[in-house]
């Protein structure tokens, strides 16, 4: 399938499982924060998890949740992509990617997974986020697509002005920007429920011009930060395997 000069990213397969010979897959972890978590103290958490995810302590996890309006930047941000410095707090990242905003409205999903006991391919394992976001989306009959050049999942504009090259626009909804140590995963996606989308206009989000961002609730789509959660972790288990509330 083709839109303008832009290919779809054909999935790779999926579920993302344990091998077969690593005996039963135990429980996902599955926490969710019910109040907005400081970008530093989320970070310190996520670096605790995976040390003892790699020695074997704890076991994999997913971490739900809220930041207050910040803006990262990952190891591929230039500098000229953050045009509003003062905006808001702005935090260098170990994570893949460019300049990205977080901020209410916005849930993020810290993925915390142990790649020795799946499959040590990390495009594979990106793959299954934008595979996971996709599915989600699908239950709000929101249509997110993958994009050769463009990392995240996109939308399809067809109520906005056609691209200059007459495409038909298109708007991020989701972003994904990872980091992997001792092929443990962490950081991981965010999903556009309903954030202030002006708040993007400090940066060029993720280093992509000429495309706009969107969120459910732009779309027109009433869809509450619960039923988002309950739409990811049903489809995280048919990709990932099965998860265990916190």
């Amino acid at each position: 399938m083709q839109t303008g000069q832009t290919m779809i990213r054909d999935a790779l397969p999926i579920p993302f499982l344990r091998r077969a010979a690593d005996g039963p897959a135990s429980p996902v972890e599955w926490i969710v924060s019910d109040r907005q978590v400081a970008y530093q103290a989320a970070v310190a958490t996520m670096e605790e998890r995976v040390a003892d995810i790699a020695a074997g302590a704890a076991p994999e996890a997913v971490w739900l949740l809220e930041h207050p309006p910040l803006y990262t930047a990952g190891t591929r941000a230039r500098p000229g992509d953050l045009l509003a410095p003062n905006r808001f707090p702005v935090f260098a990242t170990g994570r893949g990617g460019e300049y990205t905003y977080h901020g209410p409205g916005q849930r993020i999903a810290y993925v915390m997974l142990d790649l020795k006991r799946r499959e040590p391919d990390i495009r594979r394992f990106v793959a299954a986020l934008e595979a996971w976001i996709i599915a989600t989306l699908a239950r709000f009959d929101v249509a997110g697509a993958r994009r050769e050049d463009r990392v995240g999942v996109w939308v399809e504009r067809p109520d906005k002005p056609p691209l200059a090259d007459g495409s038909m626009a298109e708007d991020k909804i989701a972003a994904i920007g990872i980091r992997v140590r001792k092929w443990v995963t962490f950081h991981g996606i965010s999903i556009n429920v309903e954030p202030n989308l002006e708040h993007y206009g400090g940066i060029v989000p993720c280093g992509v011009t000429g495309h706009g961002v969107t969120s459910l609730a732009d779309l027109g789509i009433k869809a509450t930060m619960h039923q988002l959660d309950s739409a990811l972790r049903s489809e995280f288990e048919a990709i990932f395997g099965p998860v265990d509330p916190a």
